[in-house]
């Protein structure tokens, strides 16, 4: 895997202070981090967020998706406990990038749901690779989480590379009127789990 560790410091935030993980992927050049708080080594599942990056959702206070919501929630339910990770995910747009996202926002202006749009672009509903969290989590000496999503294929991928999930905690937050089409389409084609928790 290429996936290397850089560094740590720590982060204070709104919700409290945090240490930050850096690592960098050395086949692509993209940086990843991680922010943990308490002890999360000490072989207990650990309170997670895998969370891939979204510019307009996390900075620029998008309502076109829930993604900025999520990860506000995930980091105050994580300080709340006072123990658990975050992992940040340099995966843009389903992992087709900041500048594709524009042009897949542009064909659902013009009516194109999410997945119709990134397929009009020639790629597919969702590109994103979480076989980059293995490195970083055994850097951290986490093997066991408590999972705090919506979408079936992320839990899925967990387990495949290794990693147990032990809970599977829904983060439903963030609905309004500009992404209410997108929240039924990832409910719809991505069969996220966006109504009853089946748990687990």
């Amino acid at each position: 895997m290429s996936i290397r560790y850089i560094a740590s410091s720590r982060l204070p935030t709104p919700w409290g202070v945090f240490d930050m993980h850096g690592f960098e992927d050395i086949e692509n050049e993209k940086e990843h981090v991680v922010l943990t708080m308490g002890d999360v080594a000490d072989g207990e599942p650990v309170l997670a967020r895998i969370h891939s990056e979204c510019l307009t959702g996390d900075a620029l206070f998008s309502m076109r998706c829930d993604c900025g919501a999520q990860l506000r929630t995930a980091l105050e339910r994580i300080a709340r406990e006072g123990r658990g990770a975050l992992l940040y995910l340099r995966q843009e747009g389903r992992g087709i990038g900041l500048l594709n996202k524009i042009r897949a926002y542009h064909l659902q202006d013009q009516g194109a749901d999410t997945v119709e749009a990134n397929e009009k672009l020639g790629f597919g509903a969702d590109l994103r690779d979480y076989s980059i969290c293995r490195p970083m989590l055994r850097h951290l000496r986490v093997g066991a989480l408590r999972l705090m999503t919506n979408n079936p294929r992320k839990v899925a991928a967990i387990e495949d590379m290794g990693v147990k999930v032990v809970e599977r905690i829904a983060i439903r937050t963030g609905q309004n009127p500009h992404n209410a089409r997108y929240l039924e389409t990832k409910a719809g084609k991505l069969g996220h789990w966006m109504q009853e928790d089946p748990g687990g």
